[in-house]
């Protein structure tokens, strides 16, 4: 099924789309030449295979839904994925008020944030990458979904529910993805946890969803804001203590860069992801 999601415009794709290459999980997903990303994306009938590209005016996505009623909720995370309802004019006039911003936003316009199609994803791929390099986080990804996932279409696989990795011990999953004992617990806490009630959604509430990660094992602070960022799509969720962006602000402090942010709001996602981008070209 082809489906057409509008934008407003304007639309700086390529960061957005350069960041879906970088982190994308074999198995999971595939990142073609043609600007093509395909990946799974859970419906409420099970999952789905959708393909996205950039055409003038909107994002072009192909859907294979496990069954036809799905189509409305799965282009609804799309949208959210790849933040296709943001209203860019106003972010970009606020924060080119800002001499730091100003000549990302100029280069950049309509810059969008990376959003999540699932939150329980999200969350162990984002342990999954902590303190390694963004090859091995893909690699640990791609191992983990390639023992524990689902098959979908075409051979890709769906993410593993919560339930399959909590029913795992420790070693098992430490020596089928080559992670530290430490790690491998962590990533099993969230997923006992996952399977108990945790709430990840978009929809969760802030405190509760902040509470809960912060109460796992091996989830502190940084974690928890940047899948606040990632996961709730709050427009000013922010990420203080985060090393690139104390570099590209040059402070030494967390509390440091919340001050400087202080009067970006309510846009500092947007910030952030101005910032990111910047280091990263």
């Amino acid at each position: 099924m082809r489906v057409q999601l509008p934008y407003r415009g304007p639309f700086t794709h390529a960061p957005l789309w350069g960041a879906l290459g970088a982190h994308t999980v074999s198995g999971l997903e595939r990142h073609d030449p043609d600007g093509t990303h395909t990946r799974v994306v859970s419906g409420p009938h099970g999952p789905a295979l959708v393909s996205v590209v950039v055409r003038p005016g909107y994002v072009e996505a192909h859907l294979t839904p496990a069954d036809p009623g799905d189509v409305e909720a799965v282009t609804a995370a799309v949208r959210r994925w790849l933040d296709l309802d943001a209203d860019p004019l106003p972010i970009d006039t606020a924060l080119s008020r800002h001499p730091q911003l100003a000549p990302l936003v100029a280069l950049r316009p309509g810059l969008r944030r990376l959003g999540s199609v699932d939150g329980f994803e999200t969350a162990v791929l984002t342990v999954l990458g902590q303190q390694v390099s963004l090859a091995a986080a893909r690699t640990f990804g791609s191992r983990l979904v390639s023992a524990y996932g689902r098959p979908v279409h075409d051979g890709f696989l769906a993410f593993p529910e919560p339930e399959t990795l909590a029913a795992l011990s420790p070693e098992q999953l430490r020596s089928t993805l080559g992670l530290t004992g430490a790690r491998a617990r962590t990533v099993l806490a969230l997923a006992e946890a996952a399977s108990d009630g945790l709430r990840l959604g978009a929809d969760t509430d802030p405190a509760e969803f902040r509470a809960g990660l912060l109460a796992l094992p091996g989830i502190g602070p940084w974690t928890t804001d940047y899948l606040t960022v990632r996961v709730l799509a709050d427009p000013d969720a922010f990420t203080p203590d985060d090393l690139v962006l104390k570099r590209a602000l040059g402070v030494r402090t967390g509390r440091q860069a919340a001050e400087l942010a202080e009067s970006w709001r309510p846009w500092r996602a947007y910030a952030l992801f101005h910032l990111w981008t910047d280091e990263a070209y």
